[in-house]
């Protein structure tokens, strides 16, 4: 067994938080080791990443390396489809209504990850091992890992960015809340016959969303989305079964003809629906961020712009020349991170049973809520401002950068 030398932190996962989050801390100054691999894998995963998640990469010198895979985010629709006898009129929410171009952009997952892995490769002050880690352990004075050739690499701080089965989560004694929805979510990459014209749709359904988000065009075709489709886990099992032809027809159904016809591009994916969140975000030296924090369905674009608020958060948290593991660092890491975590998840949670409930009073109360959006411009414009960025200090990386 051999043991590299001492690092500040030590980060386990290699997605697009991981990466991320290494490339926020070695830019404050942290020498960091990245452990993982990257996974750039075609999938039927996109991920819409809002204004303040652009400023973050942005400001970390990757976003240019993007820029040729994104689609712009201009208008965000939301149409009711639940047969409800409240159904309210489509409502649009439109980017320039908060002065701003587009609320965000469109980018299939694998191409996030490539790119930020350039950019990770890019940087000096970033040791990547590509390895797993088999076991963690943390004390009062030094935190450290094992990998599975059985090599030993110690740190002040260790961050979690492996997913929602976090191995260093369970190290750190760190409790979960987890629940389950009557849901699996369809996902595919679409080419169609109409141009999206920079739209994101969300057509809410008895059985939860149906999500198209713009993709750009490519060699395949002009016109291109990504599907986020929540259904009943019978019909999600009756759907898989269904050849490509047949399945497009019925997303097409479902899509009211808005874009014509659907057809679909490379592999599809399925994934049932659940939540989870940390009992705390920061314990025995060990951080949490993305979806080792924090997990719940794919609704309003809020998982991984959650996430790169994570570790915008904890960039600011460290601070050079203290420890980075230390309890104090920790807690203020906690603190900062906790209302803006639980108020998402608890929208998002309340908002997807109410499309799964029939009961009258949740109908009028939904139809009632998008009604006063709709109506009320200074309402809908603050619930568009929390949807990008939520209220109170915004930390140092999704600030302009002229403001640094």
């Amino acid at each position: 067994m051999s043991e590299t030398a001492h690092s500040d932190i030590i980060i386990v996962g290699a997605g697009a938080a991981g990466l991320t989050a290494a490339l926020g801390l070695a830019q404050a100054g942290w020498p960091v080791i990245l452990i993982g691999h990257a996974d750039t894998r075609a999938t039927a995963r996109t991920v819409a990443l809002f204004d303040g998640s652009l400023k973050l990469l942005q400001n970390l010198g990757v976003l240019d390396r993007l820029r040729t895979d994104f689609a712009a985010l201009e208008t965000m629709r939301i149409v009711d489809d639940t047969g409800s006898l409240f159904r309210t009129p489509p409502v649009d929410f439109r980017a320039s209504e908060i002065a701003l171009d587009v609320f965000g952009e469109n980018i299939e997952n694998r191409n996030l990850v490539a790119h930020l892995s350039e950019g990770v490769r890019a940087q000096s002050h970033i040791q990547w091992i590509e390895a797993k880690v088999v076991d963690a352990q943390a004390n009062e004075t030094i935190a450290q890992v094992t990998l599975e050739d059985g090599r030993i690499l110690r740190a002040k701080l260790l961050v979690s960015a492996e997913g929602r089965s976090s191995l260093l989560r369970k190290i750190a004694g760190i409790a979960t809340r987890n629940w389950a929805y009557p849901q699996v979510a369809l996902t595919a990459l679409l080419l169609h016959d109409r141009p999206h014209r920079e739209i994101s749709t969300e057509f809410h359904t008895r059985q939860g969303p149906f999500t198209l988000v713009p993709l750009p065009g490519n060699a395949a075709g002009p016109h291109r989305s990504s599907l986020v489709w929540m259904m009943d886990p019978a019909e999600a099992r009756r759907r898989e079964r269904l050849d490509n032809d047949k399945l497009a027809l019925e997303m097409t159904h479902q899509s009211h003809h808005m874009l014509g016809k659907l057809r679909l591009e490379g592999p599809r994916g399925s994934f049932a629906m659940s939540g989870l969140i940390a009992q705390t975000f920061g314990q025995n030296r060990i951080a949490l961020v993305g979806d080792a924090a924090h997990g719940f369905p794919p609704i309003g674009a809020q998982g991984l712009n959650l996430g790169m608020r994570d570790i915008a958060h904890l960039v600011d948290a460290l601070t050079l020349g203290e420890d980075p593991g230390s309890s104090m660092t920790l807690a203020r890491y906690d603190n900062a991170r906790r209302t803006d975590v639980h108020s998402r998840v608890a929208g998002v949670d309340m908002l997807n049973r109410s499309l799964l409930s029939g009961l009258l009073p949740v109908d009028f109360m939904r139809g009632v809520g998008l009604l006063a959006l709709s109506s009320i411009r200074p309402l809908k414009r603050l619930v568009m401002r929390e949807g990008v960025m939520p209220r109170g200090p915004v930390p140092r990386l999704m600030q302009a950068q002229n403001n640094l």
